[in-house]
């Protein structure tokens, strides 16, 4: 909605840092090729139940040691894996509750960091109260970048974590060992932001094996790392691929879209303040992310012509209106609510734009 795009601030879009590295996904059928790369396993145990499903799977959760930012991802054999496994709270810090999974990990242990403890403590204090810690597997990170991660030993081999500096990985019923190591050097090499490199380690995670069971769903969350009374606004990311047959692929695509979409709020605030050469680089940024979006170029096209900008605006409409006519009768509407001018110029902006952009 036009509204929507009109009044949410930027978040999560960083135009003082290098543009994120270019990724080739490798071809669709290839994607989950990891699920045949096995080591045998020679140890046979016994496995406790949980009266929770489970959510084997590889993790990471971070805090962005320049902006202070906190993020949490996953990806899984499991459908709608972040539902369950990600958590976040603005300021507070980041949690991953996976394994046999028990969903009261997240908002506990946000409220004990929330409440003064480390990230290490507050998870040392419920895996303690927990009957079935064997069966968990935990990470979580503060906003001061403390990390930890807890794996049972009763998780379903492969499974291991690793603690960083200011970031846990963690993963369980891998195809091998390779996995928790590949993240970690993942995100310590990649350069970036947060985002950036949270889905490197979750790449290099696929790349060397991953789930044995191959791949269903993947999510990411990332917040800021200022406190708030309106939390929901320092929210940068949240986005799940519930079912797919290449989640971080399409993890990737909603990425790269939530990111062109924060240029577009960027260039509807810079319209706003009158900075219309800050506005059309914002909107050329997001064109260039998503270039085949007709919603982007129409929007951009509506705020510019608005503004007296009509001829960079031409371009614009006429590449919505040939992807659907629907936008060009849209067009007719928009004076009738003030998004273009309700005065003669307006209305001659609108006839002017329908009969050179048809």
């Amino acid at each position: 909605m036009r509204f929507a795009i009109l009044i949410l601030v930027a978040t999560g879009c960083r135009h003082d840092q290098p543009e994120p590295p270019q990724r080739t996904p490798p071809p669709a059928s290839d994607y989950c090729r990891g699920r045949n790369t096995f080591e045998v396993w020679h140890e046979l145990g016994t496995q406790t139940g949980s009266t929770v499903r489970p959510a084997h799977t590889f993790s990471i959760v971070a805090r962005d040691p320049v902006t202070g930012d906190l993020g949490v991802a996953v990806q899984s054999h499991w459908f709608s894996v972040g539902a369950m496994v990600t958590w976040a709270e603005p300021g507070v810090g980041a949690v991953a509750t996976q394994s046999f999974v028990e969903p009261s990990y997240g908002p506990k242990g946000l409220a004990l960091i929330a409440g003064g403890a480390s990230a290490p403590e507050a998870m040392a204090k419920l895996v303690a109260e927990d009957k079935s810690a064997a069966v968990r597997q935990l990470g979580f990170v503060d906003a001061q970048g403390r990390a930890a991660s807890h794996t049972g030993a009763k998780c379903i081999p492969f499974a291991d974590g690793h603690v960083g500096d200011g970031y846990a990985v963690q993963a369980n019923l891998m195809g091998n060992s390779k996995v928790v190591p590949a993240m970690a050097a993942a995100y310590e090499s990649t350069t970036g932001d947060l985002p950036t490199r949270i889905l490197a380690a979750l790449d290099a995670a696929q790349a060397v094996g991953g789930d044995i069971r191959g791949c269903q769903s993947a999510a990411i969350l990332i917040v800021s790392g200022k406190k708030s009374d309106a939390p929901w606004a320092e929210k940068k990311l949240d986005l799940r691929v519930e079912d797919a047959s290449a989640p971080l692929d399409e993890l990737h695509r909603l990425v790269t879209l939530a990111r062109a979409y924060d240029d577009m709020n960027a260039g509807d605030l810079a319209v706003e303040k009158g900075d219309l050469a800050g506005a059309e680089a914002h909107y050329t940024a997001a064109s260039r992310a998503v270039p085949d979006s007709a919603e982007m170029k129409y929007w951009a096209a509506v705020a510019l012509a608005g503004h007296g900008k009509v001829d960079a605006a031409i371009p614009m409409f006429r590449a919505a209106f040939a992807a659907d006519r629907g936008w060009a009768e849209l067009t007719r509407r928009l004076p009738a609510i003030d998004l273009l001018p309700n005065t003669p110029e307006g209305r001659a902006i609108v006839e002017r734009v329908l009969h050179e952009a048809p």
